[in-house]
């Protein structure tokens, strides 16, 4: 497998930018409800506790057999970001572990599921294996995002979520 690392993603409506500690201010308001916390759990963070954790992501993974790869979703044309998407690479395994979240006011127009798709082909030019996705058993908005990328679900269950898994 070829050195994993996150660049610039573009799909029809939106840009993957990987992710930047700046984005952080933006990014509170986007993740600000606590509704979106619900099946993802915790609670929302402010942009200084975000823009702490947004420069421990693109720092990398302390662990060099791990390979973070976490990007912003910004709306082509509109420059706003709506979500993010992420994925934790372990090439050594050939898997890798994808997740999404897309802000409340954004919901329900099919950017989870483009941007999981990108990410998803992405990881298959790797090439990735084995692809994971852990989702809550009520969040159906999840499943159908990781349906409509071709992940199937599991009986495996880690803390109450599904694993859904995909091999390209």
């Amino acid at each position: 497998m070829r050195t994993v690392r996150a660049g610039e993603i573009a799909t029809g409506r939106l840009e993957l930018l990987p992710l930047r500690a700046e984005y952080a201010v933006e990014m509170a308001r986007v993740l600000g409800d606590p509704v979106l916390h619900e099946f993802i759990g915790g609670a929302p963070l402010g942009a200084d506790a975000l823009r702490e954790r947004y420069a421990r992501l693109a720092a990398g993974s302390p662990d060099p057999e791990v390979v973070w790869c976490n990007w912003v979703l910004r709306l082509r044309g509109e420059g706003r970001l709506v979500g993010t998407v992420q994925a934790t690479v372990i090439p050594a395994s050939d898997t890798a572990e994808l997740a999404w979240v897309v802000g409340t006011p954004w919901q329900g127009r099919g950017f989870a599921t483009e941007a999981a798709r990108a990410v998803t082909a992405w990881l298959a030019e790797l090439p990735v294996g084995r692809l994971l996705a852990h989702v809550h058993p009520e969040h159906h908005a999840s499943a159908a995002v990781a349906a409509a990328c071709g992940f199937a679900p599991t009986p495996h269950r880690e803390d109450g979520e599904v694993r859904w898994e995909y091999r390209p």
